[in-house]
């Protein structure tokens, strides 16, 4: 870093804020909102170019036929991206917000599909929206059931914070009353369409301990005035949500909290900084700054504050964390117990369920609703009752396409008018599982292969193991069955076998626990063993229950912000 060296004071104090945030995604965003809402000077760093709402979604208002490739991606990107590929959003009209494999290789030593967005917002403008709270019984589940470690927390610790975020992104669902999944601050909830409504009635009345509700996603379906003055409007349902939204209607850091961060005029954001490393003090006994290289010129920088939120999303939290090595820490930073990168989950994708349904052949349904109906966890919920620890979320959705025109000529105006007609009703449900997080699952630093920032490249060591198979294998025979009593005909399961990793719910590495012998991070998201650093985002989970993470680590986020700014206040750290 011979680049740094010789900083001068003037340099250095131009260079310095009150806080740093690493990463401008849903949790960086959050973090960057709550401490420049408490007049903290914020600057936030972003690896990846600038995108600012409305000017930088080039695609949000593009019809099909503008694309050279009608929205297909061209056979040869797919053959250099094999990876980015695969993940389902990624097309011609959202690939500009997606890494593509070549851009920024990284190591399997077992197959893993690693999702990125590097730009000012991260995947944020990417994420598939669904939000549900956590109960209890996640919180509880690695004490109770003997995996991983116990949480330092519990539901009822982040229980205002689910309430603080829900309010300001704007949640829209219905309050169900369950137990099992409690209710958040709801907008209007989407509608099921009537064959959704049928399956949902006749699956709660076959199994009284399962409960089939809409879903819960962060769409503005009646903007309440918070949202108004964050400038946002009223979800299009449009189903173009990739591209960026004009409207706001979705809630990303890009239309929501970095702007509101921006009004404050405490804000500062680096974007095409990639982050380096921690420096950590040895005099202090404390971190002081950061080790940033410009993504474009790699020339390098070093910037200073008091406390530092690390939220470059799990892997690159990890990755930047494992760079981290000083006296102090001579094995990563905060790494006093060895098990930074260790324990790293995810969610199970790979099981569906599809099947086709007779009747209602009269109706049909409107709109593109951004969300579909679920199913919380039913298994091992009040204890240990399958030869599989912890169970699944479950959606399903069901649509109607245009009549096949199968056996007509592909071609002539006959075929033409079978396409204009609606053709049957098809159903899919799939599974949203939990997977135990194992030390033996890891991500670490390659010895001899670096990226051309000079940092060395992550290596996976992630898999499934015998409880995912069981999991799936109950999936798939109970997803069955439920279609079946549903009144579901031609019913086919499907395991996909893809690799962990396009569920995009990464999680762990750098967890919370109550041990600084077992974990790294306290209850409030701070380094056991230096107390100004802090990791909100889903390297710091502990375990991942079987909820859509993201609304769960803007909560932690939140909490873990305000948190800082008291301790700052009262000189702590």
């Amino acid at each position: 870093m011979g680049d740094t060296l010789n900083i001068n004071n003037k340099a250095k104090q131009q260079n310095t804020y009150d806080a740093i945030v690493i990463g401008s995604g849903i949790s960086g965003g959050w973090a960057a909102k709550e401490l420049c809402d408490h007049g903290i000077k914020t600057l936030l760093l972003e690896r990846g170019r600038n995108v600012v709402h409305l000017k930088d979604y080039p695609t949000a208002t593009m019809a099909p036929w503008e694309f050279p490739h009608h929205g297909e991606i061209p056979l040869k990107i797919k053959e250099e991206n094999p990876v980015v590929s695969r993940c389902y959003a990624f097309y011609e009209g959202s690939q500009h917000f997606f890494v593509k494999d070549t851009e920024h290789p990284y190591i399997q030593q077992k197959p893993f599909d690693w999702i990125r967005g590097y730009q000012v917002g991260g995947k944020s403008l990417l994420w598939a929206r669904q939000t549900q709270r956590w109960s209890k019984y996640e919180f509880e589940g690695p004490a109770r059931d003997n995996y991983a470690v116990d949480w330092p927390i519990r539901y009822d610790d982040i229980a205002p914070w689910y309430s603080h975020v829900e309010k300001f992104a704007g949640i829209s669902g219905n309050y169900d009353g369950l137990e099992t999944l409690p209710d958040g601050e709801f907008l209007p909830a989407w509608e099921m369409n009537c064959v959704e409504k049928d399956i949902q009635q006749k699956i709660n009345a076959a199994y009284p301990n399962r409960n089939v509700i809409q879903g819960r996603c962060a769409h503005l379906t009646k903007p309440n005035q918070i949202h108004i003055e964050q400038g946002r409007t009223q979800c299009q349902a449009r189903s173009l949500c990739e591209r960026g939204c004009p409207f706001g209607g979705y809630f990303s850091s890009n239309a929501s909290t970095i702007p509101w961060a921006l009004k404050t005029g405490n804000l500062t954001i680096q974007p095409e900084a990639t982050v380096h490393s921690i420096i950590y003090d040895d005099k202090l006994n404390k971190a002081v700054g950061v080790r940033v290289i410009n993504t474009n010129t790699k020339h390098a920088t070093e910037y200073f504050a008091k406390i530092i939120f690390v939220n470059a999303a799990c892997f690159n939290t990890n990755l930047i964390l494992l760079n981290s090595t000083s006296n102090r820490f001579p094995n990563g930073f905060g790494n006093d117990n060895g098990l930074l990168g260790k324990y790293i989950a995810f969610h199970n994708y790979r099981g569906t369920v599809s099947a086709s349904y007779d009747g209602l052949m009269d109706k049909y349904y409107f709109g593109r609703r951004p969300t579909q109906p679920m199913m919380p966890n039913f298994r091992n919920v009040y204890k240990q009752e399958m030869d599989f620890q912890r169970g699944y979320m479950t959606f399903y959705g069901a649509d109607r396409g245009r009549a096949s025109g199968d056996s007509l000529q592909q071609i002539g105006g006959e075929y033409k008018d079978a396409l204009t007609e609606a053709g049957d009703w098809y159903v899919s449900m799939m599974m949203q599982g939990e997977t135990i997080p194992k030390k033996t699952n890891e991500v670490f630093l390659s010895k001899d292969k670096k990226d051309d920032w000079g940092i060395p490249q992550l290596v996976f060591n992630v898999d499934y193991d015998d409880n995912d198979e069981r999991l799936l294998k109950d999936f798939l025979s109970q997803g069955a069955e439920m279609l079946d009593k549903a009144g579901c005909k031609n019913i086919v399961q499907h395991d996909s076998r893809q690799a962990p990793g396009l569920d995009i719910h990464e999680m762990g590495g750098c967890r919370m626990g109550k041990d600084p012998g077992t974990s790294l991070l306290n209850a409030y998201n701070q380094f056991h063993n230096c107390k100004n650093v802090f990791v909100s985002d889903g390297a710091c989970m502990t375990s991942t229950g079987t909820q859509n993470p993201s609304l769960t680590f803007m909560a932690l986020t939140a909490r873990a912000a305000n948190y800082a700014v008291d301790e700052l206040k009262k000189g702590n750290i």
